[in-house]
């Protein structure tokens, strides 16, 4: 067992990869890509500390409610927990689901003498979007990828490069907590945060 330092998880979307899934968030990055879509999970700090098993079970319990095809892994960075998360990838394929990860490091750089567990993690891993955010190159063909120099990954045949340019039915989501605020999640926008008026 481990613990993830976790930043935000929606159970279940449409806008984090193909199909319905669940998004797991981690806290904390080491690069500062200019426009960063979640720029307040950049800082290393202690968000919401959590262990393993207690995603594994929001994970079961999405699947078994909302029938999600699979987990995307965001951050932040996804890498500098990849103990901790490859933990939850291998639950997740163990229960059929396909493990989507977004990393700002280039795959040729995800090596566990630089991010220990990375290898692990990798070799759970269906998908991955490599590369760092160019707000210059700004990407307006591909699905969910920010910058035309990031790249995807195929290392299983759950996926091919067939759901890039598939013509989404979602690409934004705002939903509203108990709290009264509107929390939005996808691309392309900056994710923000606002308060609905006469909410205290």
């Amino acid at each position: 067992m481990a613990w993830i330092n976790l930043a935000k998880m929606i159970d279940v979307t449409e806008a984090e990869g193909p199909g319905l899934r669940a998004a797991i968030w981690v806290q904390g990055c080491l690069k500062r890509c200019q426009g960063c879509c979640n720029g307040q999970f950049l800082k290393i700090k202690p968000a919401e500390l959590c262990q393993t098993s207690q995603i594994i079970e929001r994970i079961q319990y999405a699947q078994q409610e909302h029938q999600i095809e699979g987990i995307t892994l965001l951050g932040g960075e996804p890498f500098l927990q990849a103990e901790g998360l490859a933990e939850i990838a291998e639950n997740s394929q163990n229960l059929g689901l396909s493990v989507m990860v977004f990393s700002g490091y280039l795959l040729e750089e995800l090596q566990d003498q630089k991010f220990k567990g990375a290898s692990r993690l990798l070799a759970a891993t269906d998908l991955l979007v490599d590369g760092e955010y160019e707000i210059e190159n700004t990407e307006n063909i591909r699905n969910w990828v920010g910058s035309t120099n990031q790249r995807f990954h195929y290392f299983t045949n759950f996926y091919d490069k067939e759901i890039e340019t598939k013509i989404l039915n979602v690409t934004n989501e705002w939903r509203i907590d108990s709290e009264g605020r509107v929390l939005g999640n996808g691309l392309p926008f900056i994710m923000r945060t606002h308060k609905i008026q006469g909410q205290q």
